[in-house]
């Protein structure tokens, strides 16, 4: 393949040494100090009181979001449901076939889908897919593209750093903190920087990807799960304290203390001290005077029911907001057939998702490797990566239809054809066996 001319935001040539030094090199390193950290201590979780949420949400509105994502962080952290059911909406997309489409039959078309096609099947693709779908509860996720230039075609792929030797991974998941949207249109993503630490600095181009999902209108940031699920992470967390703080005292005797009247301090501060020995020791010693009684507690309250009702509602909630569906809230719990449907994302909800992710990677992934290995391509030409759920075809009744309608007139491009019975485009070469319209052959 010739050397690649690359192209600017504006598709003048740039200058082709600088060019290959920073495509190839991490452009958003992290630091010690600074509004880039790699290590940050500070929670929101801890201690979330109503006040507390409503504060960091308006913050969001503000456009000041690092509240906001820091808690949408801990949320996936330390809340084993919403972990769970997050997990499974990513794990629907990120397993379903992703093929590229040619933009036709020709020669040309055919060999960048085929370029294309070596991408998605590079190590560490199916990983930035998962660090794309973060987006789901965060709003917002970004991959940075770590060009290696030392070979043509140049894609992000791992390399070594020619100046320092380092390993770069091509693909790589940069903290959403670390970004901020522009103050005046509220759109453009901007990475935070020691230089700009209030606006940001400009994305330079080819360097990222960039997944905002629609899950509803309105800013990117108010779109994330973890907005709406929030309330309910903040309910479960306030019943799960005082769950713990229930089942500590739960079944055991109520322990009184009587003195008599003419008791003192120190008598009375005696009794007091034997009371409360009594919950860890079992044993006590108080003057004859005295009187410790053992009141056994009544179950028939059923006060853990309470908060186990409480939690589950929450969970319920959250199941609702991420999988589109619980199927305890309207069914019989444990049913079988219910906990099944409990575990899957709507297909409506999978699809969309993996729809939008596909439109990412064909304007941010696919664009920019065209542009820098290929220059300029007309739209109408360019592969496109699919990302769709593979409905099980009927090759007989295709077939059928196929051999009616084609001599009849019906044109149908092969490739068509082909991804429809799931096959890849023939290779060619010597040696290569091809089966086709008169027995077995060559490529040749």
């Amino acid at each position: 393949m010739a050397e690649p001319t690359i192209l600017g935001a504006d598709g003048a040539p740039l200058r082709r040494t600088p060019a290959r030094r920073a495509l190839s090199r991490p452009h958003a390193t992290p630091t010690t100090t600074g509004v880039r950290r790699l290590w940050d201590a500070a929670s929101i979780a801890s201690g979330l009181t109503p006040e507390r949420l409503a504060r960091v949400l308006r913050q969001v509105d503000e456009g000041e979001a690092d509240a906001y994502l820091r808690l949408a962080l801990e949320m996936e952290q330390r809340d084993a449901h919403y972990r769970s059911v997050l997990g499974t909406r990513k794990r629907a997309v990120t397993r379903l076939p992703v093929t590229v489409e040619a933009a036709s039959d020709a020669a040309a078309d055919v060999a960048l889908a085929d370029e294309v096609r070596a991408l998605v099947r590079a190590p560490g693709f199916r990983a930035m897919l998962a660090h794309l779908l973060d987006g789901l509860g965060k709003g917002v996720a970004a991959v940075e593209l770590r060009w290696d230039t030392s070979r043509a075609p140049w894609a992000p792929r791992d390399h070594r750093d020619p100046a320092s030797g380092d390993r770069v991974r091509g693909y790589a998941w940069i903290d959403p903190r670390w970004f901020r949207y522009d103050r005046h249109d509220g759109r453009t993503l901007r990475l935070r920087d020691a230089a700009a630490p209030l606006e940001g600095l400009p994305l330079p181009p080819y360097r990222y990807l960039i997944h905002e999902p629609e899950l509803m209108s309105g800013p990117a940031l108010g779109r994330g799960l973890a907005r709406v699920a929030a309330v309910a992470y903040m309910a479960k967390s306030y019943t799960l304290k005082d769950w713990l703080a229930f089942a500590e005292v739960y079944g055991m005797p109520i322990r009184i203390g009587k003195w008599g009247p003419s008791a003192t301090e120190e008598d009375i501060a005696t009794l007091v001290g034997a009371v409360a020995n009594l919950g860890s020791d079992a044993a006590a010693a108080i003057p004859d005077s005295m009187q410790i009684e053992l009141v056994q507690a009544s179950a028939a309250g059923a006060g853990d029911q309470v908060f186990a009702r409480l939690a589950e509602w929450a969970d319920r909630q959250i199941s609702k907001a991420v999988l589109g569906q619980t199927a305890s809230a309207d069914g019989t719990p444990g049913a079988l057939g219910n906990q099944q449907a409990q575990d899957e994302v709507r297909d409506d909800i999978r699809d969309a998702d993996a729809e939008e992710l596909a439109d990412t990677l064909n304007r941010d992934l696919v664009g920019a490797y065209l542009a820098l290995n290929h220059g300029p391509i007309d739209p109408e030409a360019a592969p496109a990566i699919v990302i769709r759920a593979k409905e099980p075809e009927d090759i007989r009744a295709l077939s059928e239809a196929l051999a009616a309608l084609v001599p009849l007139g019906l044109r149908v491009e092969a490739s068509v054809v082909r991804d429809r019975l799931g096959l890849p485009e023939p290779a060619t070469g010597k040696g290569v066996e091809l089966l086709g319209r008169g027995g077995a052959g060559t490529g040749d």
